[in-house]
């Protein structure tokens, strides 16, 4: 309305002008000398009015943008004025001002909601930008590294000269572990970044968790479920040779006390005799069950080097012919047949082989069972190797303990292949991962 008002006046002034200059023009044609000048007189106060009505316009526009930008919300334009256009465009835009102060107060109070929310978060948060520069850290973060203010990532050479390195170096979704020391205590710490783009630049986002009550728990965990194997399967092993021993004790040995040579017949001899040879057979396990333990305690630091994926997989292939009868297909993917490792050969072949063997046993008895090998760099430039199989898949209740040393499914097994290979991939700073779904597929993932 308040437009439509301000073009009419124009269109008014402008008419009166364009008459104005007519009879100007008529005037000085017909020689009229004193109309001629009345009227360049008129012209002149007719233009003038021209611009000072546009001018105030304009003027006003100009001072609430420019009011606005500098977030200056008491600037008032009267609403008590003659013109009636100028009344409707004065209301306009302090309805306008009004609207803009409202949602900037708004968003005032959600910013100094989400500023409380990193304040009293439990975990450390830090943005830099590309010149390591710090824009935010939250006071969970400083109480971590003992260390405020935090003003550029530089200052973190002051705490521990290798956390600076990782924060120097630090790449958009990478995850590191930390251990920090200081003069209070040490504290393990999960480091994750993630890249943000805030005002045009871009930032990295690191979330800082101290995760050392999480690993205590988990170790507890890990402990009390590695003790209830050992003691399982000691239990297993001592309990008939307990139970032969006093069988064979009861034929020599009475009340009364030992019994004499004249008592002994054929039978209880031979019975003897067996006895003795279950509780050889069961010390013998015995004895194979502490070695198996003492392999998994002694391995030794990998020997790195450059390997190809290739070559890797050939000489896989070639110590699993011996598996070749058993009707499982394997096949072996290379999306890049340049891809190289820098690993221990002799160990992740072990790995490698203890995988396909699982996963073939995995597969006895089912039709059209696969087993596929792949090599590949993932979205996030890790090498990847991945074992798949289609066979019964994991249940859940056991896939949290798969990796337990001793813990096994199978009648014949060790129980330590699982957690050797990962052990193995942990000490080559890499990690193995399962997945898996019931009755579709099992995937254990290498990641180097």
């Amino acid at each position: 309305m308040a437009s439509r008002n301000f073009y009419f006046q124009l269109i008014v002034r402008v008419g009166f002008i364009t008459v104005t200059s007519i009879l100007l023009a008529l005037a000085f044609v017909q020689n009229l000398f004193f109309l001629f000048g009345f009227l360049v007189i008129l012209l002149v106060i007719q233009t003038y009015s021209l611009i000072k009505f546009i001018n105030s316009t304009n003027r006003k526009i100009a001072y609430f943008f420019d009011a606005i930008r500098n977030e200056d919300f008491t600037l008032r334009f009267p609403e008590k004025v003659t013109i009636k256009s100028f009344k409707e465009l004065n209301q306009s835009l302090n309805r306008v001002n009004g609207l803009i102060q409202e949602v900037h107060l708004q968003l005032q109070v959600r910013e100094q909601y989400y500023q409380e929310i990193l304040k009293q978060a439990s975990i450390g948060i830090l943005t830099f930008n590309e010149k390591g520069h710090i824009l935010f850290a939250n006071p969970t973060l400083e109480k971590l590294l003992n260390y405020t203010p935090l003003n550029h990532i530089k200052q973190l050479a002051q705490i521990d000269e290798k956390l600076y390195d990782i924060f120097k170096n630090f790449q958009p979704f990478e995850r590191k572990l930390f251990q920090l020391m200081n003069e209070r205590e040490q504290i393990q710490l999960a480091l994750k970044s993630t890249p943000i783009t805030f005002d045009g630049q871009t930032l990295l986002l690191v979330v800082v968790q101290d995760i050392h009550k999480e690993l205590d728990e988990k170790e507890t965990d890990s402990w009390i479920k590695l003790i209830r194997v050992l003691t399982h399967e000691i239990m297993n092993t001592i309990t008939p040779i307990t139970s032969i021993s006093e069988s064979i004790l009861k034929y020599y040995k009475t009340r009364d006390g030992l019994v004499s040579t004249e008592q002994l017949d054929e039978n209880k001899l031979n019975s003897t005799a067996k006895g003795l040879e279950v509780i050889k057979n069961q010390g013998n396990d015995l004895m194979e069950f502490v070695q198996s333990y003492r392999s998994l305690l002694s391995v030794p630091k990998p020997d790195k080097k450059l390997v190809s994926v290739k070559q890797l997989f050939e000489k896989v292939q070639v110590l699993m012919e011996i598996d070749a009868d058993s009707g499982t297909k394997i096949f072996w993917e290379l999306a890049d047949e340049s891809l190289e490792l820098f690993i221990d050969e002799k160990q992740i072949t072990q790995v490698l082989i203890n995988l396909v063997k699982n996963a073939i046993h995995s597969l006895e008895g089912q039709q059209n069972g696969e087993v596929r090998v792949s090599a590949f760099i993932d979205a996030k430039a890790k090498k990847n190797i991945e074992v798949r199989d289609n066979g019964p898949g994991i249940p859940s209740d056991i896939l949290e303990d798969i990796f337990i040393p001793f813990f096994t499914t199978k009648e014949k097994g060790t129980g330590i292949g699982l957690s050797l290979s990962k052990q193995i991939m942990q000490m080559h700073g890499g990690s193995l991962k399962l997945y898996s779904v019931l009755n579709k597929e099992t995937v254990f993932t290498l990641t180097f």
